[in-house]
């Protein structure tokens, strides 16, 4: 079963809006469209994602490591 996070979390790249609303499209987002720049974060995003779609972690813990990783890099948009 998937579950949905509480917020979603909106990144843009290219002007364009990409709205992430659980930690399978996490993980998908971080595979396929991540900006070539990748942290600490982004590894600690990737891990806590996997393990949240797997429901190994809360996915309030995973959507935050996403979020975070997602500022550093410049493209959380915040409307």
């Amino acid at each position: 079963m998937i579950r949905i996070w509480d917020a979603n979390v909106e990144l843009k790249i290219d002007d364009r809006v990409h709205v992430i609303r659980n930690a399978r499209e996490a993980v998908a987002f971080l595979k396929k469209y991540w900006p070539d720049k990748r942290s600490a974060n982004y590894a600690t995003a990737w891990k806590l994602c996997l393990d949240a779609a797997s429901g190994v972690v809360p996915d309030a813990e995973a959507r935050s490591a996403f979020e975070a990783a997602a500022k550093e890099s410049g493209i959380l948009h915040q409307p």
